[in-house]
Parts: structure tokens; sequence; C-alpha cells
């Protein structure tokens, strides 16, 4: 594919798997690290036995390759840009590296080039009094970082008040400080930036990441509960952090979303992330390959960073090392049994919290990825019951959403459920109206998705502003079915909903006709299930047989009797 050699500094997990992506480019690769750690070990070729810090072996692995690039941050940045001098191409730039690796030398870059960060100070000198002053400029609680040599929270320290200031020097006074204004974050976000030698930047979905003791454990691809319009902000964040700095490469964007809505950014990581992981299975393009595209200047396009298919859910379940050496395979023997699991091992030895592997559990719904992470874990859960009760149009788990601007429409709208019902689909009713409950609807259509729904079916009369208000907050396709009204006999709605702007489809049915709206969402649903496709012509069979049986009658006892009949 390209007659470049890469060497890669570092060769743990996030490097083995830049080999693999590497290798299926027919890409060769030199890894510097030391001997059998986790790169070397699925690679047979020359590699340099070293640290990826001293400057000799770093000049012996540039000897051997034509692109140096980082599989860790915290390298010898100088040593690279001597190099860089002599016209060894290096990805990222070591300016990006050295200002990355310096957190709060980063919070200043991006503060300069206008992307939202938290309000934050640098502490003078490791001194109780040097760090009270830097404290009391952003108020208690706040953060005390360490500037370098700081990963999976391991440089931070929760300052609650001046009592604390000693415990914090104690616990970070071998580094550099500074002291972060507290987030007061509902959730953190992570998106994943590739960049070309060109320039040209792709970003990868939003994800929701969940930490425990610090260190990663779940990351939830697309973010759960997340609108829409945030999914994108917090890509266009991503994407113009990346684009202010230079070089070429894979960054992961760490991000918080705040209690108002607004976006803050957290840190940046110039390499694979491990919120990056869920792309191998359920991206069009891992991650790794992104960067190996990337940093040789190979294409790079928005499609590339899409979720496999527009349903494609995943969640990523990080492998801990336990107590016990090898206790935490437990987690991959039950993945085995769980379908759309898939187990990465990094081939590291056992050591209590020590990141020795990965799995990526892909569904065609977020629902679907959690109750198989359930099974993964251990945790004794029962399947969820397809309705509450036994009540119709109340399952936890619909493919289907039928709403309606009121419950006048439900004379009208059953028809469809009925429909849903004879094809067993799971299916959820209720009342959505588009002016009286404005806040209702958005959050409906922004968390539709999410929830596994594979078709929404909008019934409204009247003005029908439900339909295409909805189809423009989710990327689900919407059936719309005009009511008939008391005067104008559901003219005015079917004129509302087939009068839809361009780039806001929706498929508009026949004035009361949910039964052919409940039909186009289960032909929607059979396009990806050959069970139900069959049920489906199993079905249109039927209706023919009903037709030719009536028109047999009708030819047999004349229309005067079928009349009366």
């Amino acid at each position: 594919m390209d007659s470049k050699t890469i060497g890669i500094l570092g060769g743990g997990q996030l490097g083995r798997m830049v080999v693999e992506a590497a290798h299926r480019l027919n890409v060769k690769t030199v890894i510097l690290d030391a001997p059998n750690s986790p790169a070397k070990q699925i690679h047979a070729g020359e590699h340099v036995d070293g640290s990826f810090k001293d400057p000799a072996d770093i000049a012996k692995l540039a000897s051997k390759c034509d692109v140096i690039t980082v599989e860790i941050e915290h390298v010898n940045a100088d040593t690279l840009a001597d190099l860089q001098k002599t016209g060894v191409e290096v990805h990222p730039s070591p300016e990006t590296i050295r200002i990355i690796q310096d957190k709060y030398r980063q919070k200043e870059h991006l503060i300069s080039h206008g992307i939202p960060v938290a309000e934050s100070y640098e502490v003078t000198e490791s001194t109780e009094a040097a760090l009270v002053v830097a404290a009391e400029k952003v108020g208690y609680p706040c953060v005390v970082k360490a500037k370098t040599l700081a990963y999976d929270g391991r440089g931070n320290f929760v300052l609650k008040g001046p009592e604390n200031v000693k415990e914090a020097l104690e616990f970070l006074s071998d580094r550099p400080l500074y002291v972060e204004k507290w987030c007061p974050f509902v959730k953190e976000l992570a998106v994943m930036v590739v960049r070309s030698t060109d320039g040209t930047t792709v970003a990868y979905p939003t994800v929701e990441t969940v930490q425990k003791n610090n260190i990663c454990h779940t990351v939830y691809a697309p973010a759960r509960d997340v609108s829409p319009s945030t999914l994108y902000e917090a890509q266009l964040v991503a994407e113009n952090a990346i684009k202010s700095f230079t070089g070429a490469g894979i960054f992961g964007v760490e991000m918080f979303l705040l209690e108002n809505g607004t976006i803050v950014l957290n840190e940046i990581a110039p390499r694979p992330h491990n919120s990056g992981h869920y792309t191998t299975d359920a991206c069009s393009t891992s991650q790794f390959e992104a960067h190996v595209r990337a940093i040789l200047g190979l294409p790079l396009f928005p499609e590339m960073a899409q979720m496999r298919t527009a349903d494609t859910h995943a969640i990523m379940l990080n492998i801990l090392g336990g107590d016990k050496p090898d206790s935490e395979l437990e987690y991959c023997k039950r993945s085995l049994s769980v379908p759309g699991s898939t187990i990465h091992l990094y081939g590291k030895t056992t050591r209590p919290e020590r990141k020795m592997g990965h799995i990526n559990i892909v569904a065609s719904s977020m629902d679907e990825c959690e109750r198989r992470l359930a099974k993964i874990s251990g945790e004794d859960i029962e399947e969820a019951p397809k309705t509450v009760e036994g009540v119709a149009g109340t399952s936890k788990t619909p493919l289907v959403s039928i709403i309606m601007g009121s419950d006048s429409d439900l004379k009208v709208m059953s028809a469809g459920a009925d429909i849903l019902r004879k094809f067993d689909i799971p299916f959820e009713l209720t009342i959505v109206s588009a002016h009286r409950t404005a806040h209702r609807m958005a959050k409906f259509a922004a968390e539709v998705a999410s929830r596994g729904v594979k078709a929404v079916i909008a019934g409204a009369g009247g003005a029908a502003h439900l339909p295409g208000m909805v189809a423009s907050e989710t990327t689900l396709p919407v059936i719309g079915v005009p009511v008939k009204g008391s005067s104008l006999d559901g003219v005015d709605s079917l004129y509302s909903i087939v009068q839809m702007p361009r780039g806001i489809p929706v498929a508009t049915m026949g004035v009361n006709n949910s039964t052919n709206a409940a039909l186009l969402a289960i032909r929607i649903l059979a396009a990806y299930d050959a069970t139900l496709h069959i049920r489906l012509a199993e079905y249109i069979k039927n209706m023919e047989k009903e037709v030719l049986a009536k028109a047999d009658k009708l030819e047999t006892i004349g229309y005067e009797q079928y009349l009366n009949q």
C-alpha cells in the first residue's frame, strides 16, 4: 500500500493495535520499547530494544524508518525536534507533543485559539502558600493537577478546602502543578479526531466515557441521552481544537458536558485513545487505521469515521487486571457466548488495575448493548418484559414508536397499532404534542434513536407539525399520518405534512391511514430481518387470496346479492 516504514515510539497496547492496522495495509513497522512489549509480540520483524525517552535509541529507530509516530505522549520531544530538522518525518509534530505534554501549556494554547476550557492558574512554587493563592482564584472545591506525566487520573487531586492543601502537595509534589476550577459536569464526552498531513480533519462520533477509580471503565457510542445538536457541537469543539495544532495523526479529545448544557474541553491525547477502541468493530475505519492513513498522507473522508450502519450502537468495556492472576479473563470467557462481542487482549502479565484488554459490544440499539454488557459483567438480570403487565403499546424495548398530538387521534392510530401487534412488533404508543408539550417532543426526538427504536409513526391533525418537527431532530425514518379534523376533512393536515422543506424527509400517508404507516414501518424493519420479510410476503399473499375470493364470490352470486350480504 505504501513503501514507507513507520517507526513507533512505544510498544504498548496502542502500538500493538496500530501495528495490526498497518499490516492490513502492507505497511511495515518498527517498534522502540522494551523486549516482549505487547506490540512486539505480534510482529516478528526487526525492532529496537530501549527507551522512547533515550536520544540514542530514538536515533537508532529513525535510521530504520521513514516516518516516526508515538503511541504515548511521554516521549523525548526535544530529540524528535532535532531529528525533524534533519529531514526525518515526525507525526504528530514535536511542537504539538511538547504543548500537549504540559497540560497547563495545553490549556493556554487552547484558550488562545478560542476553545472552551475550565479556568485555571499556575502554582508558582510547590508550597502551601502558593497553592492556596492559586486555589482561591478559582474557589473551592477545585482540582490540583500535575502539568506533566499524568494519565488515568493519577496526576489529579480534588482540593475541598485549605485543610487539604498539605495532603495535595504530598500527593503531587514531585511535579509542577496548576489549579483548575471545578466543573459541575453531568457527563464526560470524547471525540476522536484524525488529521492528515494536508490538514484535513475528520471527527468520529461523540461518545460517553464512564470512569471508575480514575480509569476509563466503559465507553458508550454514541453518547446516551444527549441531543443531536450537543453531539454535533462536541465534534465541532474537538475538530477546532485539533486544527489549532500541527502535524498528522489521531487525537483523543476529552470533554465535559456541564449542567447548563455547555461543553468544556478537558484534555487532548496526541495518539490513539481508550475512548476510540470501539471504532475497530463499530465504525467503517478504526482509529488505528485512520492514524496510519493520516501520517502517510493516505485518503481521509467523513464516511470512514461513521458507524457501520445508521442503527449501529456500541459499548467498549475495559478489562482491568484483578487481584488474582488472570481473574479478569472471566469477563472474556462470558463474552464468548454473547453475540456481537469481540475480545481484544494485549498480551500483558496480570497486575491489579492494569489495562489487560477490552471487549467491544456491537448491536442495533443501546438497550441491546447494555443487556449484553450485563451478561458479560456477570450480572444476574432478567429480560425486560415486552409490555407492562401485558398492556398493549407499552413495550420496554420498542422497535416502532407511535405518537400523536392528542388522544382524539387514538381511534385513527389504533389501526396501525393493531397491525404491529399482528406482526408481533414491539411498539410504544403515547401522546406527544408539538404545540402543548414542546419540551417533551424535543426530548422524545433527541432520545428516540438511542432507545433502539427504528421507525416513528406520527399522527397529527390540523396544523400537523408533529411529524416534521420530530423528523428535524432525529435521523430515524418518520412516517406521518394526517388525521381528519372537524372542518377541512384532513386535507389541511395532509398538505402540512407533505410539504416539508428539503432536507427534512417525512413519509406521508393518506388521511387517517395508520394501517399503511404501520406496514411501511414493518417494511423498514424487514429490510434487516429476513424472518419478518417472509411474514410480510405471506401477508401480501393473503391479501391477494382475499381479493380473489371476493371476486369469485361476486362473479358467482351477482352484484345485487353480494351487496345484500
